[in-house]
């Protein structure tokens, strides 16, 4: 091979274009910048610009009560169709919110207040159409659990009450909190076949601890996990009363048939919305007429007639039970929150609507900070409701004060008329909305797709079911944060090989048909460069040299003299990261072999230049493109050898 002055008589080259170093800017402009992409990446302050004061107090008026928004355009049409969805949902929400309730071992009352005054909090503030509000099965679990490992409901009914309500203004403060520091990308951590795995393991323990009331047992164990649930089921077995479980099975049966019929036929809906509080009433004459309540079937009893009472008196705030209301308002405000704001986007998708997520969590906590101090406990938008809400053709959010409306009225007349209702009728209603939440096939379409998700999806549930709702929380996140640090620690490297009568470079395990360039190894990081990485990179680089060198001696081509690294995927790279790379072109250098970097980008390239890297590596071997690098390249090795080239030379002009 020649020297680096070496002149190609044939050829007539101009030099290619250089890799751009941005324009310097300041520290502040910078991180102004950082922070703008970081807590407002859809630039909602972008409404507020060149308008008067008075318009961007009616604009801010609309962003948090979107409800000024649709108000003035409502029609009757509108009102129609959301007159009889609020009706439906309602039907379902007041059975439902009793239930509920008794799972949360709360006073059964609890469940109607609750689906009386946040709907109309949301109403106002929510920016979804179609979420019917109200409390649900998981949080109302939670909620049972934490406290009760605290407090001992039937030993102190009244404290317990208290820290429900304490631990729903948590809930309700953590939740605007985040949507108001736009901090919503933290309920991201919650990985989709997390949130399957912990609601099917959820639902698993549900449908367990209603076992109770289906056996019509007095007594049962507080655990949660399948073990405790069996055993408590299987040493009571002579006060299993029969009577309970003939009606728990024959309404679930009601019930599962009805749902079957409604999905068959979609436009028969209500026909599974009506079941529940068909159950209730069908339930409640059937206790009446025939004194049930004498033979062992447990019933609601009285339940206070009149609207929600105040409770913000009530809340509790000195040890040592500030610290458990804390914890249980910030977990279940969580799950609150990924539930809710997932159905929202759901059906926001089906409509083709976009729904603000933080504006979102602004309206969850504002509804259950207003909910805690009126002897509501923690509601969010649960999935079960919204569909019928969606399935009976709401139009705006009017269909949640329709609902409130009708909770209203049995708060204030019919309440007397649940007295006679059967628990066991409540056991089933609850059951049979649990195992919409066993979403087996998502599990398989996990299964199918990406393993490790699936694992992620079926870790939550073991934990879930095997050891208690807490627990199984903490894996699934732990086992979804460490994916993530996964995804960081080891990012994928891969080899490129050059697509035939082209010059593009592709990878050579994704498309089989690439060629190999002699005598270069091309390499292309797909991932930031971190701390966390660095160290992986600089080994996985050399492994993959001393393959190529090893793959090349033993087939007896051209040895390996260039290694070019393509950085596109690399959108930024911190001090650790650029030390790995002075290291790698230390090592390259020390074995006779020269690194080239392609198309590096923008945030890159200012670092590097800052870190004076780019002196170092000669910024004639950084190329915009991998065909350019590849190009240089060959050039080199039929003019000279890899080395330090002269300023003007024609190899020089040609890399």
């Amino acid at each position: 091979m020649g020297n680096a002055d070496y002149v190609n008589p044939s050829t007539n080259v101009e030099r290619a274009p250089r890799v751009a170093i941005p324009p310097p800017q300041s520290s502040v402009k910078s991180l102004k910048y950082n922070l703008k992409e970081t807590f407002f990446p859809d630039d909602p302050l972008r409404q507020f610009k060149n308008q008067t004061t008075s318009r961007r107090f009616v604009l801010g008026l609309k962003y948090f009560f979107p409800i000024f928004d649709w108000a003035p355009s409502y029609t009757l049409d509108f009102l129609k169709s959301d007159f009889i969805a609020g009706i439906t949902i309602a039907s379902l929400a007041i059975p439902q919110g009793i239930s509920y309730a008794k799972l949360a071992n709360l006073p059964p009352i609890l469940g109607l207040y609750s689906s009386f005054i946040p709907p109309l909090v949301y109403a106002m503030m929510g920016s979804s159409r179609d979420l019917a509000v109200g409390t649900v099965a998981v949080a109302s679990l939670l909620t049972a659990s934490m406290l009760g490992n605290v407090v001992n409901v039937n030993e102190n009914p009244k404290l317990y009450l208290h820290l429900a309500f304490t631990a729903t203004f948590v809930a309700g403060v953590f939740q605007a909190s985040l949507g108001l520091l736009r901090l919503g990308f933290i309920v991201d951590f919650l990985s989709h076949a997390t949130i399957i795995g912990f609601m099917a393991g959820a639902a698993t323990v549900v449908i367990m601890q209603q076992l109770k009331g289906i056996l019509g047992l007095n007594h049962f164990t507080h655990s949660t996990d399948l073990v405790s649930v069996m055993r408590s089921v299987f040493t009571q077995t002579h006060q299993w009363r029969w009577e309970s479980a003939v009606l728990g099975f024959g309404f679930l049966f009601f019930l599962l048939t009805t749902r079957y019929f409604s999905k068959r036929k979609p436009k028969y809906f209500w026909v599974s919305a009506m079941a529940p509080l068909t159950s209730v009433i069908l339930g409640s004459l059937l206790v009446y007429l025939t004194h049930a309540e004498k033979h062992g079937v447990q019933v609601i009893g009285n339940l206070k007639k009149g609207l929600n009472p105040l409770s913000f008196t009530d809340l509790v705030f000195v040890s040592p039970y500030l610290t458990t209301a804390i914890k249980t308002g910030i977990i279940t405000g969580v799950i609150a929150l990924a539930e809710g704001i997932a159905v929202g986007r759901s059906f926001a998708m089906f409509k083709n609507y976009h729904i603000d997520g933080n504006k979102e969590m602004i309206a969850f906590g504002t509804m259950n900070i207003v909910g805690s101090c009126t002897s509501c406990y923690l509601t969010t938008g649960p999935f079960s409701r919204s569909a019928v809400n969606y399935n009976a053709g709401c139009k705006t959010a009017v269909s949640n004060i329709v609902m409130a409306l009708a909770v209203m009225v049995t708060l204030l007349l019919l309440t007397p008329l649940f007295h006679y209702t059967p628990l066991v009728v409540l056991s089933s209603i609850i059951i049979s909305a649990m195992l919409g939440l066993l979403d087996y096939e998502a599990a398989i379409h996990l299964w199918t797709v990406d393993k490790f998700d699936f694992i992620v999806c079926m870790s939550a549930y073991a934990g879930v079911v095997f050891a208690s709702v807490e627990i199984g929380l903490v894996i699934a996140v732990a086992i979804s944060v460490l994916r993530l640090l996964l995804f960081v620690a080891r990012p994928k490297t891969f080899i490129l090989g050059n697509i035939p009568n082209s010059t593009i470079y592709r990878n050579v395990e994704q498309y089989l048909n690439t060629s190999s360039v002699p005598g270069v190894l091309i390499l292309e990081i797909d991932a930031p460069i971190y701390f966390a990485n660095s160290g992986y990179l600089r080994e996985r680089i050399a492994r993959w040299v001393d393959d190529e060198e090893d793959k090349l001696k033993s087939s007896g081509k051209t040895s390996l003299q260039y290694v070019i690294l393509n950085m596109g995927a690399v959108g930024t790279i911190d001090t650790s990261g650029i030390s790995m790379l002075e290291e790698v072109k230390k090592v390259m250098d020390r074995r006779g072999l020269k690194l080239v970097m392609a198309n590096p980008g923008a945030e890159v390239m200012k670092k590097l230049n800052k870190a004076k890297f780019i002196e170092k590596i000669g910024q004639e071997w950084i190329h915009l493109t991998v065909g350019e690098a590849v190009e240089a390249c060959d050039f080199m090795l039929h003019t000279c050898s890899p080395g330090p080239l002269k300023e003007g030379s024609e190899a020089y002009n040609k890399v």
